[in-house]
């Protein structure tokens, strides 16, 4: 039949579901977001972007593609990239084959910064992330994450 008053939906053991796990990545984001920037001077989200960016190696990486892999605008993505660049982590170019695109590249700075928040946020992460969960249940679990992830992301509009 469906849920039919306000407690049948709150105690429905999927939007519960759906709920804590969105409490555990909101409280988690807090703590490991609040931990880089105390300790490396960076945003959760610079990290991520520093990630991303540090995979797309020397070729860098597009302004739209960094937007679309952070779901920011586009407008969104240049404020965080002029931010980092004013921080010297990052470096913006033509590309040579469109000068109308801006690719993105690591600084030395960038990528020793990288390495060092990297190493925190592992820390971290084994701390209040993967150490609550039993040992057994790690490996299914970040399985899991994965298809979810994907699956969230392959149903987002593309950016134009």
């Amino acid at each position: 039949m469906g849920i039919t008053t306000a407690k049948e939906a709150a105690y429905d053991p999927r939007v519960v579901a759906f709920g804590r796990m969105m409490g555990a990545a909101n409280r988690l984001e807090y703590l490991l977001g609040r931990a880089l920037e105390a300790e490396c001077g960076i945003s959760h989200l610079m990290f991520e972007v520093l990630l991303i960016v540090g995979r797309s190696g020397e070729a860098g990486m597009s302004m739209r593609a960094i937007a679309q892999e952070q779901v920011l605008t586009t407008g969104g993505a240049t404020r965080l990239v002029d931010r980092m660049t004013t921080l010297g982590l990052v470096l913006r170019s033509s590309d040579p084959q469109d000068r109308r695109v801006q690719l993105v590249r690591l600084t030395a700075q960038g990528e020793e910064t990288t390495v060092r928040a990297a190493r925190v946020h592992v820390e971290n992460i084994q701390r209040q992330f993967l150490d609550p969960l039993p040992a057994d249940h790690r490996e299914r679990f970040a399985q899991d994450l994965r298809a979810l992830s994907h699956s969230a992301r392959d149903a987002l509009p593309k950016l134009r």
